[in-house]
């Protein structure tokens, strides 16, 4: 093979070189296999914490914190008019701040004010008081709904997140959630690892 023919060959070596790069490029990962006999039961270990209510009270959908759980006979509205605030921030209205009560660390008494640091409400997209197992779960993995996080960013978030800790460690009189940022941590890793289903 000489002069055009070579040429020739040369050029059609490289246009088929690159139509098989895009097609690798443009082809969409394969999607994890989802084992539901493994995924689940760590799910419901998330859940567990999802909906307990250190977590679910802070996660509303009308801009108003609960007071719920065992130290009380039905959920209710958190006193005082509190809200996340009418600028979105969820960190209370002007002159009424979270943080005017709910300090850095939690209040000594029994049933005193809990504190964390940068205490606020969770953002709009992330409601999930009320929500069933099934709803959440598809929320936790639904990018639009969960802070733009990956599963792994999830993971770290409930890990180390101050805030998200405080669940654990919520003051006198108040029941923590399950588990630990740790437990749950590796929970929603090995739920991720299973294909991540949802009930």
């Amino acid at each position: 093979m000489r002069g055009p023919a070579l040429v020739a060959a040369s050029i059609m070596l490289v246009v088929a070189a690159a139509a098989i790069a895009h097609s690798q490029e443009t082809q969409p990962a394969p999607a994890l296999a989802v084992d539901t006999a493994t995924g689940l039961p760590e799910w419901e270990k998330v859940y567990a914490v999802f909906s307990h209510p250190r977590c679910a009270n802070c996660h509303v959908d009308d801009n108003r914190p609960r007071w719920s759980g065992p130290e009380f006979p039905m959920a209710k509205v958190h006193g005082f008019n509190v809200q996340g605030g009418a600028d979105g921030s969820g960190f209370g209205n002007p002159g009424l701040r979270c943080t005017t009560c709910h300090f850095a660390t939690n209040s000594p008494m029994r049933h005193g004010p809990p504190g964390a640091e940068s205490w606020h409400l969770a953002p709009p997209e992330m409601v999930w008081f009320g929500k069933s197992s099934a709803e959440i779960c598809a929320q936790t993995k639904d990018p639009e709904r969960n802070g733009d996080r990956t599963l792994e960013e999830i993971a770290t978030h409930v890990r180390d997140d101050g805030l998200v800790g405080w669940g654990w460690d919520p003051g006198p009189g108040r029941q923590p959630a399950p588990g630990s940022a740790e437990q749950t941590f590796l929970a929603i890793q090995r739920w991720a690892a299973a294909g991540a289903p949802c009930p």
